[in-house]
């Protein structure tokens, strides 16, 4: 197996580099990130019941509105997520100009680059504070769908395991995911400023979803050939590869099932805007 020269490797030549982005390092941060990440257990299980006893309490009380709480909420999700797909589009566009696909997907240089590592971190640690879409989801007593808390808690757990792992293919993960979000709640916010959006905009934004998760079934599959492959350097572990898989498999299916579901069935109409509960 060929081992890669890293001083060979260039960092991406960023237009801008704000100093917060320049001061983290990888490799202190990945030691309280790895000490932590047992406790995201706990989180999980506490997200759960919260739910469950939040639709109980909400049950014989009338909903909340939160127009507004809700219109900064998504607003601000979506101008996060514009950033992140910036700063983390560039990196990607960078390697895939200069090293090619398999390098994108086999060699992680968040230690080398620190704007990566930062917009890494503020990733995975996004997916905690979305589990506010769920608040909003219970509190204004809407229809909560599995597919919305199972999708929440494994990214959540997933994600996580990644930045720990230093997994060179969740690259690819972060810059899709940030992408689609950056839509998606654009959208919700339009939609809670009640502006009168076509349905053809909240079938794209499921669209989109659902060919992120296509997108990550065969990134895990390319993951887990190249780490097969004796000839090929590849800083991904097997267990990460499969986790990947299994994940993405299964979104895929969910997802699809919703589409289905809200936009082709008989039934749609009843399903009207709960592609809410679908957040990603």
């Amino acid at each position: 197996m060929d081992e890669l020269d890293y001083t060979s490797i260039t960092i991406p030549n960023y237009s801008y580099t704000f100093n917060f982005e320049k001061s983290l390092a990888y490799s202190d941060t990945v030691i309280r990130i790895t000490n932590h990440y047992p406790y995201c257990f706990y989180y999980c299980l506490f997200y759960v019941v919260l739910i469950f006893v939040g639709k109980y309490f909400m049950s014989s009380r009338p909903k909340f509105e939160l127009r507004g709480m809700l219109v900064l909420w998504n607003a601000s999700l979506a101008i996060f997520s514009t950033f992140g797909f910036l700063r983390m589009g560039s990196e990607l566009y960078h390697v895939l100009s200069h090293y090619g696909f398999q390098h994108s997907i086999c060699i992680s240089y968040m230690t080398y680059d620190p704007v990566m590592a930062f917009w890494s971190l503020l990733f995975i640690l996004s997916k905690i504070v979305e589990f506010g879409d769920t608040v909003f989801i219970v509190l204004r007593k809407q229809p909560l769908q599995f597919l919305h808390w199972y999708h929440h808690i494994t990214v959540f757990l997933y994600a996580w395991l990644c930045f720990i792992e230093n997994t060179p293919h969740s690259r690819w993960h972060c810059v899709i995911n940030y992408f689609v979000h950056s839509w998606m709640y654009s959208y919700y916010a339009l939609k809670a400023m009640r502006f009168n959006l076509p349905r053809w905009f909240a079938m794209l934004i499921t669209t989109l979803q659902t060919l992120q998760m296509v997108w990550g079934c065969f990134i895990a599959i390319m993951t887990y050939n190249y780490i097969t492959n004796d000839q090929i350097d590849c800083h991904v572990k097997s267990h990460n590869a499969k986790i990947s898989l299994l994940l993405y498999f299964s979104y895929l299916v969910l997802f699809s099932r919703f589409f289905k579901q809200a936009y082709l069935s008989n039934n749609c109409r009843k399903i009207k805007e709960s592609s809410k509960h679908a957040q990603d």
